[in-house]
């Protein structure tokens, strides 16, 4: 078995276990007495106060009383898909310097406000966006705004806060090389299957092009790209909207929209063919794998159903992928399925990993997996298992402010309304087996299209790589993600 501690599924309490055993089995239910199936219990979704301000920022307020707190999303269009030819991971860099040192406050200084109140306050880099998210006391809600338009409007990129960062950056990137690579498996996957797309570009940089970046390249993204017209904001919690609004209208109401136009992303599309990808680490003893192929964006129109199907295929314990590769043959701690979409597609992808020795037998069975479940898709008892699933736990993920004012900023930065919440209980329990097939043979790549990255010991590698497609391969000590080698035949 692979080196990584196991999971302990839960068991029945053992009173609840007792009681079960001791009770008499209803009786059936005959046609004629059979009540209809009740509605399914959904989520509806707050009723936000929406304003924009005249620098074209967004602003959707909801008032949630039960608990002195406010929290808030802000979400910032353009992430690391504005990086430079060259300069990956500048988006990155600029978004984690905004809170090292912001107007009348250094690093530490901000941090202690932060701190100082028992507040929370994150920023976050990704693909299409920056997101910054926060909690505070309602009685601290003035110097919320008072941090958050500081960190947009008045950053101060200092020099030696930019050094620090960047080290640390490149510092953490050689540990997880050299230690746990799963980390940035990702990052490899999506730097061979996106080769000239921004979504292949590495979100966090890479060896190479992060010691190359200096305090003009943070002053010439920050001038481009952070701006009012980019700003989406959601605050949810203890607060007078119209108060709110006001306070956040004379904070950010002046930012100037951002120094260049945002370029739309271009479409993805799964590619065709197989091709393999071998990333040598020769003191591997696992060989860590990711397989699959474009998928859908977060707009697409079978998303619900995609997730249901996703459930079934590696999305939970039970899933048909763990089932295989852990439970009955022991070749894994855990195998998963996972879609990654964005404003455009991205990857749907099978992962896992494995002992060297066993990485063919491994693959070969999530491969078996994935093909099958493709041409057949799920009986009755998987719909109806991964239904109650999905609609268990979909509540628990909008129950706090800081829940809902994430959820609001999401659905409004990719164009969506509040049905995507509010009739997603209907939409769970409306899907068929015939519907989720159909988009499983739609999304799930076919056999013969399919993106392989292996990270491992490519001596013992190399022959198992060549069943799968033409590979190429890189060492894991390469400082960029993307190879430069041909193919190996």
């Amino acid at each position: 078995m692979p080196t990584a501690p196991a999971a302990t599924p839960a068991t029945q309490p053992p009173k609840a276990a007792a009681a079960a055993a001791t009770q008499k089995p209803a009786p059936a239910a005959t046609a004629a007495t059979t009540p209809p199936k009740p509605a399914p219990k959904g989520v509806t979704l707050p009723a936000a106060t929406t304003v924009t301000l005249k620098n074209g920022a967004r602003l959707l307020l909801v008032e949630k009383r039960e608990l002195p707190l406010v929290a808030f999303s802000a979400w910032l269009r353009g992430g690391a898909v504005t990086d430079p030819a060259g300069k990956e991971g500048l988006a990155a860099l600029t978004a984690e310097l905004l809170q090292k040192g912001a107007g009348s406050r250094d690093a530490q200084q901000f941090a202690d406000a932060v701190d100082g109140v028992g507040g929370e306050l994150e920023v976050t880099p990704g693909r299409d966006a920056v997101t910054l998210t926060g909690s505070f006391l309602a009685r601290d809600s003035a110097l919320m705004v008072e941090l958050l338009s500081d960190m947009l409007v008045r950053p101060r990129f200092d020099a030696q806060e930019l050094e620090k960062t960047r080290a640390r950056r490149v510092s953490e990137l050689a540990a997880a090389k050299d230690g746990d690579p799963r980390a940035l498996i990702g990052t490899y996957f999506d730097a061979f299957h996106f080769p000239a797309h921004p979504y292949g570009q590495p979100i966090g940089g890479s060896e190479a092009s992060l010691p190359a970046l200096g305090r003009d390249d943070v002053l010439g993204w920050a001038k481009a790209n952070l701006g009012g017209d980019r700003l989406i904001l959601s605050v949810v919690g203890d607060f007078d909207a119209k108060a709110l609004a006001a306070k956040l209208e004379s904070a950010l109401g002046g930012w100037a929209p951002a120094g260049q136009p945002l370029t739309p992303v271009p479409a993805t599309a799964p590619t065709k063919g197989r091709r393999v990808l071998l990333v040598d680490k020769p003191d591997a003893t696992q060989t860590y794998f990711w397989i699959g192929n474009t998928g859908i964006p977060r707009t697409d129109p079978d998303r619900v159903v995609m997730e249901l199907g996703n459930t079934v295929l590696g999305g939970r314990f039970t899933s048909l992928l763990n089932t295989e590769l852990r439970v009955k043959t022991g070749l894994t701690y855990g195998a998963r399925s996972s879609l990654f979409p964005g404003l455009q597609a991205g990857p749907v992808i099978l992962f896992s990993y494995t002992q060297t020795e066993s990485t063919g037998r491994a693959i070969d069975l999530a491969l078996d997996v994935l093909s099958r479940y493709r041409k057949d898709g799920m009986d009755d008892a998987m719909l109806a298992s991964a239904q109650a699933y999905v609609l268990g736990q979909f509540p628990p993920k909008l129950e706090t402010g800081a829940q809902l004012a994430m959820k609001l900023s999401e659905l409004a930065f990719y164009g969506l309304d509040a049905q995507d919440v509010n009739g997603f209980a209907s939409a769970v329990s409306g899907t068929t087996r015939d519907s989720v097939r159909t988009v499983l043979q739609r999304v799930l790549p076919a056999p013969q299209d399919l993106t392989f990255v292996l990270i491992g010991k490519a001596s013992a590698l190399r022959d198992v790589a060549r069943k799968y497609g033409p590979v190429t391969e890189m060492k894991i000590s390469d400082k960029r993600f993307t190879p430069v080698s041909a193919p190996i035949r």
